[in-house]
């Protein structure tokens, strides 16, 4: 598989990047190593997690993503694999537990590692900002960090533009390593809060572009349909989708996506993903999953080639979101 490089660094990533929240919640350990095989099987090695995942689960405490991956790697190339982490979220009781201060910052980049079992970090990312901490402060301990060794490249997450823009000029200022990528919340379905400002910002930065949830909680897979929008249903859809069963203009979305698809011959998630890497701005869309045949049905989508008349015709029926 080709590989893509992550904005302006000389970094080479897979085109799909591995999201690895389901580990240690939905997936158990020994299917997170096997998605993590079949993944490096088939040409990904880019994989995203944070320190947070999934301390929303009764009995998890967060680390216990970067746990698994840190096992699963043990014995294994390390050069083999970009990981991807991130920081922002409470680790632990008391002051300093959160946030983007210099200590929280200091302190959960060690656990990070720890967990991880290696002793860099490919991408840090702040996973999503903080208010009252100075952004000279963040980005002088992220500067540090890099001068160590401890991490290669920042990167930011859930940054509105004005924000990612002021954090783009204190770098520059103060001569700090600067956010060389982005994760936002982008998909057929989410396009609005990426692409009115943030996507031409990334353009012009040169920043990579790593968006998450580009299947709306599983909604663009097409396990959803018209016909059965029961109330079972939408239990077990999760909050992104379960707000797009009551939309019928999504569903014409999906109609679309489904059109292609059979011309393609693929799943519908392939096509959606396609949608998303034939964009200039994207640089690796995160896939996650539950199991292997999960993973297995939206790999191929990077051999999936649209036309230019297909991106045009899901360009005009998404626009609305």
């Amino acid at each position: 598989m080709k590989t893509v490089r992550l904005g302006r660094t000389g970094m080479e990533v897979s085109p799909l990047c591995l999201g690895t929240m389901t580990f240690g919640w939905s997936a158990d350990k020994a299917t997170s190593f096997s998605i993590m095989d079949a993944a490096v099987e088939a040409g990904i090695t880019f994989f995203d997690t944070a320190d947070i995942y999934s301390f929303w689960i009764d009995g998890n405490s967060g680390g216990e993503s970067e746990t698994i991956i840190g096992e699963w790697l043990k014995g294994k190339d390390r050069r083999r694999v970009v990981i991807a982490t991130k920081v922002r979220g409470r680790m632990w009781a008391g002051p300093n537990g959160e946030g983007l201060s210099r200590v929280h910052i200091i302190q959960a980049v060690e656990d990070s590692l720890r967990r991880l079992q290696t002793d860099y970090i490919d991408l840090y990312q702040t996973h999503w900002y903080d208010e009252n901490t100075p952004l000279e402060e963040t980005l002088s301990a992220f500067d540090a960090l890099v001068s160590s060794g401890k991490v290669r490249y920042i990167g930011a997450s859930n940054h509105p533009a004005w924000r990612l823009t002021k954090s783009l000029w204190a770098s520059d200022v103060h001569n700090y390593v600067r956010y060389e990528s982005l994760q936002p919340h982008h998909s057929l379905l989410h396009r609005r809060e990426f692409e009115t400002e943030l996507a031409d910002l990334c353009m012009d930065q040169n920043m990579g572009v790593i968006p998450y949830s580009p299947l709306a909680a599983g909604f663009l897979t097409g396990k959803y349909t018209r016909e059965n929008r029961s109330s079972d249903m939408a239990q077990q859809a999760r909050g992104t989708a379960r707000a797009l069963l009551d939309n019928n203009v999504a569903f014409d979305v999906l109609d679309a996506v489904h059109e292609i698809a059979s011309e393609h011959n693929v799943p519908v998630a392939q096509v959606a993903l396609a949608w998303q890497m034939s964009k200039p701005f994207v640089t690796a869309p995160i896939i996650g999953a539950r199991t292997v045949e999960q993973f297995t049905e939206v790999v191929g989508a990077v051999d999936v080639t649209l036309t230019d008349d297909e991106i045009t015709m899901l360009d005009a029926v998404s626009e609305g979101f």
